[in-house]
């Protein structure tokens, strides 16, 4: 499996098979990249999500790769947007990015590479629960204004090094935030923005989340590629 035509250097459209679905996705993999950051949006949102694109381009500049996908197809989106139900079903986001997790080991490009996962919002839940599912591939999380609380018993399983970054002002999802870091047994770290709120709007605020998330992959991220490919079809 290769990627779509077009220069490897910029941004591809991809396709993704997960969970019964085909997700859309955009990938951006430079030619010399030392990992790959997979984006998990928040309730409501998409790929598109500016916020998130404003912490991949960062990311890029720092030599990683980025995959923003869609977590529902486009009829599920129709289907949310009148009943609110899907974007909440932390299970199906979940496996929906633990098969996107599977795909880019399965992907030549992108086969050795170190993988991290980022999450905002009840993305963050489906960012953890893609690492503790996947230990071997998943080596760092970063949440933006998440809620890892809603990633239930899976925080127990999570070790790869986490950063949970929260608004000051976001005050609800902050406190959710310190109960859900207590709950992480490896590396972890909370991160405070000070003035901010859930979406941090307010001059700079974003500005500092992705310095803080390039920061933390650039840490956790580093060291030997993955010598074998994850076989999704391998027996426990």
């Amino acid at each position: 499996m290769a990627l779509p035509i077009g220069d490897r250097g910029g941004e591809q459209h991809v396709r993704i098979p997960a969970d019964g679905a085909v997700l859309d996705g955009d990938l951006a993999l430079a030619a010399a990249a030392r990992g790959v950051v997979v984006f998990a949006h928040g309730s409501g949102s998409s790929r598109f999500s500016p916020r998130n694109r404003q912490v991949a381009a960062r990311l890029q500049a720092g030599g990683l790769g980025t995959l923003l996908m869609d977590l529902l197809t486009p009829e599920e989106e129709r289907i949310d947007a009148a009943t609110r139900e899907l974007r909440f079903d932390i299970p199906l986001l979940a496996r929906r990015l633990v098969a996107a997790v599977d795909w880019l080991t399965q992907l030549p490009e992108t086969a050795m590479l170190p993988i991290g996962t980022f999450g905002a919002s009840t993305g963050a839940a489906a960012a953890l629960i893609a690492a503790a599912e996947r230990p071997e591939i998943v080596r760092a999380v970063v949440s933006r204004g998440g809620r890892p609380d809603l990633a239930g018993d899976a925080l127990a399983r999570v070790h790869a090094p986490t950063l949970l970054i929260v608004g000051e002002l976001d005050t609800t999802v902050l406190e959710l935030n310190r109960q859900a870091l207590e709950r992480l047994p490896g590396t972890k770290a909370l991160e405070i923005v000070p003035g901010a709120t859930h979406l941090f709007e307010e001059p700079g605020a974003l500005e500092q989340v992705a310095r803080l998330a390039g920061e933390w992959f650039e840490v956790h991220l580093a060291g030997p590629a993955r010598e074998t490919r994850h076989d999704t079809t391998a027996s426990p």
